[in-house]
């Protein structure tokens, strides 16, 4: 019995063994910083709600965050993996298991096991009645049991990130949309200023072909540039009734009814602080969750090395057995006990376990090159929305200017035209460049919008 008191502190030895490397993040290349300021804020810590100004667009957002069916189904992901944390835990725990029996065997007479029930009973069967309870417990001796706990709680932090990336990327699509929404309402508007003025111009030309000072060609061309500003009313009229069925998918409602929205306006911050390359690593919900999922993975590497290396397996049991009923909770008469333990190596499914754990291996090294490639997706993607960001603020200053150009040039136009000083090709033609240049000045002002967005979201900003 004293031998005993060697077990457990062998037991508690061999358990603090663990087989595979903890996880170290592997080296990844990174720009030193963005911009030549180097600034270590970054628009990605406000909130959507901060970043956000227009009520109508937070509440379109909000109405998406709870509705919207992917990150529904982000939700119930994060809800799996919280349960296979739950039993990764419980592998720890003893397993116990109780039962009750009872049974009767009948011997032939000719049988040592007849004979002796007759003459030791007095009776030509054996009742045998039990009630036990029995534990078994593996010692995590090569920190098995640990990794895989490891593993699953990576699981669920990936599954977390996932979540986040899911929303960041819906917030750009809601805002992306709402914005877009708004530029085909500007773009609708010129387009009906401009058939207006189409008219006018048609008019015009009607009377002064009335006056014999033009052709009938003049006012056919008239009316061939009137009929291409009317054209564009209802395919900007169509782009809206699609961009807002797109906004009630992505809202998780009916499509059907208009979205509220304001007019088109720069309501985003102007300066843009983008922050340090290195805090990508911890602001970017996908580059967190391919950082889990590396963290899962050499978790895995460790758990099938494990499985190399012998089980140790604790067993113990008791209960009351009888071969009466009257007899069978006659205590301490009919107690039993038990206790015993077990080694074992796996031979012939060696290879098998050997095969697993190389490829778990492979799993790792692709989870790091997965890890790599999304922070150098995550860079890329800065890049490139503040590039966007920068030349469509030139943009937007140019087009501008072009567009107050045009406005006074179809006016002086018009006068000219009056006064017999301007033929009337000079007025359609002033008249078609100012309705392009309107409808590229709306849409270089919804693109920078977009480039902010795009950059809040590259950055890492959406889910909070």
């Amino acid at each position: 019995m004293k031998s005993y008191k060697y077990i457990f502190p062998l037991l508690l030895s061999l358990a603090a063994c663990r087989v595979g490397r903890n996880y170290e993040r592997p080296a990844v290349p990174l720009p030193v910083t963005f911009t030549a300021t180097g600034d270590t804020l970054s628009i990605a810590d406000s909130s959507r709600t901060q970043f956000y100004s227009d009520p109508l667009l937070i509440r379109l957002i909000d109405t998406a965050v709870i509705n919207n069916y992917d990150l529904l189904t982000a939700l119930t992901r994060i809800a799996n993996a919280g349960q296979e944390v739950r039993r990764a835990k419980a592998a720890f725990a003893p397993v116990i298991n109780a039962q009750v029996g009872a049974n009767t065997g009948i011997y032939g007479k000719n049988t040592i096991n007849g004979i002796s029930d007759e003459a030791f009973l007095g009776k030509d069967h054996l009742e045998d009645y039990s009630v036990s309870a029995t534990l078994s417990w593996e010692v995590d001796v090569w920190g098995k049991i640990r990794r895989q706990k490891e593993a699953a709680l990576a699981e669920y932090l990936k599954s977390r990130e996932g979540e986040r990336a899911v929303q960041t990327t819906l917030v750009s699509d809601i805002a992306q949309g709402y914005y877009n929404l708004q530029m085909l309402d500007a773009q609708l508007e010129i387009a009906r200023h401009s058939l207006a003025l189409g008219d006018s111009i048609l008019d015009m030309t009607r009377l002064e072909k009335n006056a014999g000072d033009v052709t009938q060609l003049a006012v056919e061309q008239a009316d061939a540039q009137r009929q291409a500003a009317a054209l564009l009313v209802p395919q900007l009229l169509q782009g809206i009734s699609l961009q807002e069925n797109a906004l009630h998918i992505l809202t998780g409602t009916l499509p059907g009814s208009p979205i509220p929205r304001q007019a088109l306006v720069h309501a985003l911050p102007v300066s843009l602080a983008v922050g340090l390359p290195a805090a990508l690593l911890s602001r970017r919900p996908d580059v967190r969750a391919a950082e889990m999922e590396l963290v899962a993975a050499n978790a895995r590497v460790g758990a099938a090395q494990a499985n190399l290396y012998p089980v140790l397996s604790i067993t113990a049991g008791g209960g009351l057995d009888a071969f009466k009923a009257s007899n069978w909770f006659s205590i301490p008469n009919s107690l039993f006990g038990l206790l015993g333990g077990a080694l074992a190596e796996p031979i012939l499914n060696g290879r098998a376990l050997r095969t697993q754990y190389e490829e778990s291996k492979i799993a790792r090294e692709q989870a790091v090159i997965a890890f790599r490639q999304s922070v150098l997706n995550a860079v890329g993607e800065v890049s490139d929305a503040l590039v966007s960001y920068q030349r469509l603020m030139e943009q937007e200053r140019i087009a501008a200017t072009r567009t107050e150009t045009l406005r006074q040039a179809i006016a002086h136009a018009q006068l000219l035209f009056k006064s017999g000083l301007a033929n009337y090709l000079e007025v359609i033609t002033a008249q078609g460049n100012y309705l392009a240049s309107e409808l590229d000045y709306a849409s270089i002002q919804r693109q920078q919008l977009s480039s902010r967005v795009e950059l809040y979201r590259a950055l890492g900003g959406g889910w909070q």
